[in-house]
This record gives C-alpha cells, structure tokens and sequence, in this order.
C-alpha cells in the first residue's frame, strides 16, 4: 500500500512537470524515426559511460576496502615453466592494483537495460516504449550470455584473490573454465538454433551458407576461439581500448541492418567500457581481470551472430586473434621444438620484453584495432550489396 501511494504521487507530481507534458505528447513520426533511433543508440551509450563513471567510487571503494588484488605475483605460464621476463615486468604492478574492474562494465550494462526496461511499464508513453531495447529476438541472448560469463569470471577472480583451488596461484583451472565456456556455449546455440531458428553464416559476396545441425558446435568452436583471445587482458587500458573498438564496429553493422536494439546494446557495452578505461588507463585504479574478460568475450560470439557478421570477425577483432596464435605459437614451440618464438607471450608482453613502453604497445594496438574494426565493418557491409 505504502509503495503503490507513492508511485502515484510520483507519478502525478511528474505530470505535473512541464518537461514530462512535452515528453507525454511527442508523437514520433516517420520521418523522424531513424533520427531517434541514432539518438537511441548514441545517447544511451553516453548515458553508460556517465553511469559507469557515477558508480566507479562505489566499486573501488569496496575493491580496495578487501584488497581484491594477487597476493603473490605470477611466476609459472600455463606449461608450468618459468617466467622470469614477466614477473619482472609486472611484479609490482599486480600486487597493486585490485581485480573484477569489468564488473563496471557488465553491471552498468544490466542496470541500464533494466532502467529501460522499467520506465516504459510506469510510464507507457511513445518515447520511453521507444528507448527500451530489450527484445526477445535481438538482445535476450547476449545479454544472458553476458551475465552468464561475468559470473565465470567472478568465481574465477574470487578464487584467485583468495589463493582457492586447484591451479597455480589459485581460480578456475583452465579445463573447467573450457567446460564453463562451452555450457555457456551450449545455450546459446540452443537458443539460436532452436528458438531463432538460425543455422546459418553470411559469407560476403556469396550469400548464406547452412550449416544445419552442425550450427551448435560451430557456435561453440567460435566461443572458444573469442574466449581464447581473452589473454590480451595484460596492459594497463589495452584490453579496454580494442573491445570497445570492435564492439563499436558491431553496433554500426547492427544499426545500418536495421537491428536497432541490438544496436543500442553495443553502444551500452562501448560506452560502459569507456568508463572502464577512464579508470584504468595508467596508472590503472583496476584491472577487468576475467569477470570483464568472458562477459565480453562470451557477449562478442552472441553479438557477431545476430549480426550475421562471424565471418569478419577475425579481422574485426584482429588483436585478439593475434594474442591468441601467439601463445598457441609459444605453447607449441616450446613443446615440440623445446625454444620459444617470442621472448613472453601473449605478444604485447613480447613488445614490452623488446623494450617498448607499455604505454606504446597499448597505443599502437588500439590503433591496430580500430583500423581493422573499421576493414571488417566496411567488408561485411559491401558484402551485403
């Protein structure tokens, strides 16, 4: 009783605002219809990187309250060997600066979506109806998809933090994390194949390719491959500056295919990590760690799906392609030939090995991305003519 009076108190002291008659009375025509939708798009961008940017102080406040850092810097790769570049590289650095600043990034992206969502149903007027972009075929799945991966990173960070299980320094092991992906996966090309009914890839130029039954795994086996690229995830404001690079790139392809909401949503996450990167840009105040990591890179599959825009996604997302054949490289080499390819890997530590300020290598790559963003967007779209 108490919240239903005051829902319409609010409600009537709102319509008596000026603001809100105007608002009230907006009748979105044709012609202004795709105008609006750029306003959507950009404008709740802006509108993340302004929350994302409100809620940081609380975030920090309770990262740094808990000492939500490594306890112990690292000193072994994942073949056991040891790393004795890299710990001196980023000793200090890691033992510093706390982890799960990319809860920044998927909670101001689930937040906004809610408010949106909420505000429509209070006030079933035109134009709040319009700015939500919660949508059945466009946003349910990666939106699900980015909490189901914020919340794999987070019990691996927390693990981390805390020196819990089985793996070296403590987390997730690497065969359970695998196992997480690929139910996370699993889902996802489920709902993609048996709700959406797609089982289908564009190839530019040549038009729809079927896959049929053989879709899940591939989605799958694509979830793997954007996961694996997770290692870029090393440099202050490097892993920040190329995501929102390619996820920009797919909210430009979403917008010109007409996918509005799908759209908006990765204006959201571009926005949301740009306040991320306000923060983390040296010296960083937070790493994204993996909690950010498998959000966004479980979110990025979702969203080169939907946008039928998989096959550009290796150059769309050239970086991460680049980090991850390097440690596939350096893991291989050192295996079957016993030396290494580069001094450290990933291949932005290799740069920083051969004397590159981090500062240069972190520029130089989201340059790198922002280029190649822009070649795949432009393929994919002549593509489509």
């Amino acid at each position: 009783m108490v919240k239903a009076g005051f829902l319409r108190r609010f409600k009537k002291s709102l319509r008596r605002n000026r603001l809100f008659f105007i608002l009230k009375n907006v009748k979105i025509k044709p012609m202004q219809d795709t105008i609006l939708n750029v306003y959507k798009v950009l404008g709740l961008g802006g509108f993340a990187f302004f929350l994302g940017v409100a809620l940081t102080p609380i975030l920090t406040h309770y990262l740094y309250k808990y000492k939500l850092w490594r306890k112990d810097a690292r000193t072994t790769a994942p073949d056991g060997s040891s790393t004795p570049i890299f710990n001196q590289l980023h000793k200090e650095r890691e033992t510093k600066a706390p982890r799960m600043g990319g809860i920044l990034i998927w909670a101001t992206t689930i937040i906004l979506a809610l408010i949106f969502w909420v505000i429509p149903r209070i006030f079933p007027e035109e134009l709040f109806l319009k700015l939500n972009f919660l949508s059945r075929e466009q946003t349910w799945v990666p939106l699900g998809i980015l909490f189901a991966g914020a919340l794999v990173g987070l019990l691996d960070d927390f693990m981390l933090v805390f020196q819990k299980g089985t793996y070296r320094g403590g987390g997730l092991t690497f065969t359970r994390r695998i196992v997480l992906v690929t139910l996370i996966a699993a889902l996802g090309a489920y709902w993609f194949y048996f709700k959406l009914g797609k089982d289908f890839i564009f190839i530019p130029g040549l038009g729809d390719f079927h896959l049929g039954i053989y879709f899940i795994p591939f989605f799958i086996l694509v979830m793997w491959a954007v996961f694996s690229g997770g290692v870029i995830d090393g440099l202050d404001g490097l892993s920040g500056g190329v995501f929102a690079s390619i996820f920009s790139a797919y909210a430009s392809i979403a917008f010109f295919q007409n996918q509005i909401n799908l759209a908006t949503l990765a204006s959201v996450i571009v926005g949301s990590i740009l306040a991320f990167l306000w923060f983390n840009i040296p010296p960083a105040r937070f790493y994204m760690s993996e909690t950010g990591i498998m959000a966004l890179t479980t979110t990025l599959t979702a969203v080169a799906f939907l946008t039928n825009a998989v096959f550009v996604l290796p150059i769309i997302a050239l970086p991460l392609v680049l980090e991850s054949l390097s440690v596939i490289i350096q893991l291989g080499s050192k295996r079957f030939f016993g030396r290494k390819i580069f001094l450290v890997a990933p291949i932005h530590h290799h740069f920083e090995a051969l004397g590159w300020p981090a500062e240069k290598v972190t520029m130089r790559f989201w340059i790198l991305s922002a280029v190649a963003a822009v070649l795949g967007m432009i393929l994919h779209l002549m593509g489509q003519t």
